[in-house]
């Protein structure tokens, strides 16, 4: 069963910079399961208020860009901030550096990944993917 957590970073520029790439868009299509953090919907929504406000994108691009996005949370499973995933982030890799926000998504993927065995990461940050490939 494919499965997918979409971190919001691929999201982003997947819809803001590159486009969805042929590969990505199919893996996402052929996902039975796609998932995200309730944090990812927030991050999204403040990063297209944040290029509006610039005036460095069209409004026809960003409008464009938050239906994509709009779009693609509905149809994800939304894993809320729970008192058990702010626990997992306080102690999740310790060893890498990773800013909050990566350890909130990291601990989420973790403990999905504990339900869902196959569970891939979907993510453009590199810190963000390399603590995620020792679970």
């Amino acid at each position: 069963m494919p499965a997918l957590y979409l971190d919001t970073s691929a999201v982003l520029r997947a819809v803001l910079e590159v486009g969805t790439s042929p590969s990505l868009e199919t893996r996402i299509r052929a996902a039975e399961v796609l998932l995200t953090s309730r944090l990812s919907v927030v991050e999204s929504s403040r990063a297209i208020l944040r290029l509006r406000q610039l005036g460095r994108l069209s409004e026809t691009k960003l409008a464009d860009a938050e239906r994509d996005i709009e779009s693609l949370w509905a149809r994800c499973d939304l894993w809320e901030l729970t008192p058990a995933v702010c626990e997992t982030a306080r102690r999740v890799a310790p060893s890498k550096l990773l800013r909050t926000l990566d350890a909130l998504h990291l601990a989420t993927f973790v403990l999905a990944r504990q339900r869902i065995v196959d569970l891939e990461l979907v993510t453009a940050d590199e810190r963000l993917q390399a603590a995620a490939d020792g679970f």
